[in-house]
């Protein structure tokens, strides 16, 4: 495994990019075929593409994946477990896309989307196949480091800023789909939905104690399987 694995990061890495860029080209054409003008605002319709917890995380996931990859191909000589900067970078990875996962397919899987609005393939895997792959490399992949637990309050920081950032952001913005004054990207954190603010707090602590949990879970794991060396 240790020889392939890398060549498997590789590829994962590669399908989520391909999977990122084709929703983004169908993004953008729906943005150039709008016959409105904030149907068809390039910069607000691209700044919310990439607003979605579920693309920064899959960016986050390619960019990890290939990192693991290239660093284990450059130490293929050793048997020395990645640096922490790594284990800490695959870490926050994998929980989020785990997390992702789990969020897409029990709250957001049946919520009607416009017919051509998304790639059905591109869909799955940034849903489902990279979350998948992504708890795969936490059980299986080679020369893991054992984090401390202090590594999960490090997986909470960037959840935290992207709430913050879409709830200030969100009046801020005109929808490109419905014209109306503020634009959420997960219907659970409209606060103009039935609940209001009170809701959308409750998913928000809900969803960063599954967070929690799940980095808590990737460390743990990593600490059965991993090498403990000098921090």
């Amino acid at each position: 495994m240790t020889r392939w694995w890398p060549y498997a990061r590789l590829a994962a890495s590669a399908l989520a990019v391909a999977a990122i860029v084709a929703q983004l080209l169908r993004t953008l054409e729906i943005a150039r075929d709008a016959d409105t003008a904030w149907g068809g605002h390039l910069p607000t319709v691209i700044a919310n593409f990439f607003s979605f917890f579920t693309i920064e995380s899959n960016v986050l996931a390619a960019v990890a994946l290939a990192a693991g990859a290239v660093w284990a191909l450059r130490h293929r000589d050793t048997t020395d477990p990645e640096p922490r900067w790594l284990a800490v970078l695959l870490m926050c990875a994998s929980s989020y896309m785990i997390v992702t996962g789990v969020v897409y397919n029990t709250l957001l899987r049946g919520i009607a989307l416009p017919q051509g609005a998304t790639v059905a393939w591109s869909n799955e895997v940034l849903h489902v196949v990279i979350p998948l792959l992504m708890l795969l490399d936490v059980l299986v992949a080679p020369r893991r480091r054992a984090l401390p637990w202090s590594a999960v309050a490090v997986a909470a920081v960037f959840p935290i800023v992207w709430v913050v950032y879409t709830l200030v952001r969100a009046n801020l913005v005109v929808s490109p789909g419905t014209g109306e004054h503020w634009w959420y990207p997960y219907p659970f954190l409209n606060p103009h939905q039935p609940g209001g603010y009170g809701t959308v707090a409750l998913y928000v602590l809900l969803i960063a104690a599954i967070i929690l949990a799940t980095a808590a879970l990737v460390v743990w794991v990593g600490r059965r399987r991993g090498v403990v060396r000098a921090q």
